[in-house]
This record gives C-alpha cells, sequence and structure tokens, in this order.
C-alpha cells in the first residue's frame, strides 16, 4: 500500500544555513505522528516546507500526488495565533471571518469534533489556551482534511490542559480517522498519546514507533547530556 505522506531526501537551505539536511520518511494512514526536536532543528521548517509554503530540495508526494494538488484535503494549525482580546468577536463570527462557507462538516458538528460544542456564542478573548486552540482545529477541521498539521499547538496550554488537549487529538484520530502529524516538545505526552515519532536536529535522528524509537540514546542525541527529559514507560525503554 502506498504511504499517505512519502518525504525523500527533503533538504531546506536559508542563505547558507542548512535547516533540514537529506529527511527521509513515510507516514501512513491513520497514524497519529509526533515530530520532536530541540529548537532550531527544523521541526517548523519540515510542517512548511510539506504543505508548500517555503522552497526545498526533494520530493515530497501526499497520496502519491504532489502537495498543490491535495491542498483542500489538508488542515494545518500554525504555532501563534495573534489576535486583540478585547475585540467583541464570538468563536462563530470568527469561524465565518476566516472560513469560505464549509461544504462538508457543519460548524456545531467540528466544535463537537474539537471538543468544543455549545461555545458558539463564546468570546474568543474569554477562551483559555486550551479552548482557543481547540477552536482553531476545530476550523481546519470544517472541511474533513485527511492529515491534520499542528505546530507546537499546545503553547499556551497549562498542565490541567494538556491531557484534555491530546484526548481530543486521539479522538479525532480514532473516531474521524484523521491522520494528525504533530510538532510537540511534551516528551511524556506524545509518548503516551502518539503512534510514531520523527525526532529531527536539522537530520534525521530517529523514526519509527513511538516507544521503541524514542530511547535514552536518541534524546541524548536530540537534547544532549544536561537536559532532564524523563519518559515513563513499563517496557522501561527510555528514562
Amino acid at each position: 500500500m502506498e504511504p499517505l505522506l512519502e518525504v525523500k531526501d527533503l533538504s531546506v537551505h536559508f542563505g547558507n544555513f542548512t535547516a533540514l539536511d537529506r529527511v527521509s520518511f513515510t507516514i501512513e494512514q491513520q497514524e497519529i505522528i509526533a515530530v520532536i526536536g530541540p529548537n532550531g532543528s527544523g521541526k517548523t521548517t519540515l510542517l512548511k516546507a510539506i504543505l508548500g509554503l517555503i522552497p526545498y530540495d526533494g520530493e515530497i508526494k501526499i497520496f502519491g500526488k504532489k502537495v498543490a494538488t491535495v491542498l483542500p484535503q489538508l488542515g494545518y494549525v500554525p504555532q501563534r495565533f495573534a489576535f486583540e482580546k478585547n475585540f467583541p468577536l464570538t468563536v462563530e463570527e470568527f469561524v465565518n471571518l476566516t472560513c469560505r462557507k464549509p461544504d462538508k462538516l457543519p460548524f456545531g458538528g467540528a466544535l463537537h469534533a474539537a471538543g468544543m460544542a455549545g461555545l458558539e456564542d463564546k468570546l474568543i478573548g474569554e477562551l483559555s489556551g486550551g479552548q482557543l486552540q481547540r477552536v482553531l482545529i476545530a476550523h481546519a477541521m470544517l472541511h474533513q482534511p485527511r492529515i491534520l498539521f499542528l505546530d507546537e499547538a499546545t503553547s499556551g496550554i497549562d498542565m490541567e490542559g494538556l491531557s484534555d488537549f491530546y484526548s481530543t487529538i486521539q479522538r479525532l484520530n480514532r473516531e474521524h480517522g484523521v491522520t494528525i502529524v504533530m510538532v510537540s516538545h511534551e516528551i511524556s505526552m506524545i509518548y503516551k498519546f502518539s503512534d510514531r515519532i520523527i525526532c529531527l536536529n536539522r537530520d534525521l535522528i530517529s523514526h519509527g514507533e513511538t516507544k521503541s524509537a524514542l530511547t535514552r540514546d536518541v534524546l541524548k542525541k536530540l537534547y544532549g547530556d544536561n537536559v532532564d527529559l524523563k519518559v515513563h514507560s513499563h517496557e522501561g525503554s527510555a528514562s
């Protein structure tokens, strides 16, 4: 079976700086894939290259086709969303202003899928960090994408909201069949919730099933000896 996403020898250069160096991997359908690495490792650059937002060398195919031909089947939630918190805009008004009329999934259905049902009339500025991110996910889900890309979507979410957020991601994957590709820095959470992992530090350090690919040696290559990262596992594959 052809992979959902195939990346071959992907390199990205900004002048003399190499942001990604000959990265290759495949992603299968209906998986949750986490992309991890230290600051400056190329995580956001990878997503932007896949989405065709920046020039690159190498080959990227989604559903066996060039990305430009399948963009309507992709959803994207950016790392940061800036807005005026005091602006009197409701959740529903925000979506109506920023999205063409949905022709597949009703807005209420998208909010329900993202765990935000009943909050259509709530002001955007009154949402918690986790609620805002789930609204952005609902926004991305309106056209029922087959792949949803999340770039540090948990930024600004407190610890209490993290578990709910990852449960939402898991529900979108399991119940709606959406493949999730998410950049994250919460090692213990992605160890628990992701199926596969891509470990970057400008080149590909490790790729595979999360519980076998995320080892102590990989963490050391990514973050060095002085970073205390704990992954709790009954199998003891990393700590």
